[in-house]
């Protein structure tokens, strides 16, 4: 896969509060599957939204198709349709978009690009809860019933090093690239680190590179970004790979999440200072720290998404 877009490049942003904000069926645990199991025609709603706000790539709503979220007994029946039904929104979604984006050096235009998301199937922010033999069958069911339908694989909110190794080991035979998107703690620190105390260095040392194409920080606060990347981008120069891994962040817009956060315990309360016109102006500071990709998490509208279109 080949990008043909001018940078930054732009991501969408946070789709469960997207389709909150739109009326959509929404409640923990479900979260943004509820609409999909009730009102799938939200969640392409929610995809045009981003698209028509200048996302250039979209990402499959599979982020809570896990038994985290629904209960095992209806993961166990419905979760590979709703996977793959997820899937074919986005697609259909980015393959009826009318947004072009230009290559500047080639002057060819290329469409709306699909993201297939492999979520923390186990639990977000819980690092103390995964187990490659428990995930490893829930990573290639994502896999499995997406995979004719995205351009590349982003791995979400990943806390740990062993969750990103196992997500690069089952993509890398697909002939998809993959992008894993570390979180990272909340609290600033002089050496940043994933939520499972690893360092985000040590992590991108091991994951970056082979179908690893990009390395980028999610669903954690905007101020511990900077950190973040200009340890990632000091790792990816150690290993050689400056020219073969991209950076990216898409910062959610909650307050401090703590370490022991139950991930499905309630909505969190969104930040009233996190403007779209701030977001952009914190965008800009992880563009200055060598992001070469950017969007949104949870509680990023397409107001946000908007305003990061300015910085190209």
């Amino acid at each position: 896969m080949k990008m043909q877009f001018k940078l930054p490049v732009i991501l969408d942003g946070g789709m469960g509060r997207e389709l909150e904000r739109m009326g959509a069926p929404f409640q923990q645990p479900q979260w943004s599957a509820q609409a999909l199991m009730q009102a799938p025609h939200f969640v392409s709603e929610a995809h045009r939204n981003f698209i028509a706000a200048g996302a250039e790539i979209i990402t499959t709503n599979t982020y809570a198709l896990v038994p985290f979220h629904l209960g095992e007994q209806c993961f166990n029946a419905q979760g590979a349709q709703l996977i793959k039904l997820a899937a074919q929104l986005a697609r259909q979604c980015a393959d009826e978009s009318s947004v072009k984006n230009p290559d500047i050096s080639t002057g060819k235009n290329s469409g709306v690009l699909v993201a297939g998301c492999i979520p923390p199937v186990l639990g977000s922010y819980r690092p103390d809860l995964f187990a490659v033999s428990q995930a490893k069958p829930l990573v290639e069911l994502m896999i499995n019933n997406q995979a004719t339908e995205v351009d590349f694989w982003l791995a979400e909110t990943i806390s740990s090093i062993a969750e990103a190794a196992l997500i690069k080991a089952c993509t890398a035979g697909t002939n998809k690239p993959s992008w894993i998107a570390f979180t990272v703690t909340d609290q600033v620190e002089i050496e940043p680190t994933l939520r499972s105390g690893e360092s985000v260095y040590s992590a991108v040392s091991e994951i970056a590179g082979q179908n690893v194409t990009a390395i980028l920080f999610n669903c954690s606060r905007p101020e511990v970004m900077t950190a973040a990347l200009l340890s990632a981008k000091r790792a990816i120069a150690a290993q050689g790979l400056a020219d073969n891994v991209q950076l990216g962040v898409y910062a959610n817009s909650f307050a401090v999440i703590d370490d022991d956060h139950q991930a499905n315990d309630g909505v969190c309360a969104i930040r009233a200072d996190n403007t779209p016109q701030k977001y952009r102006e914190l965008a800009a500071t992880w563009i200055n720290a060598g992001a070469s990709i950017v969007g949104g998490c949870c509680g990023i509208s397409p107001e946000h998404i908007k305003q990061l279109g300015e910085l190209k």
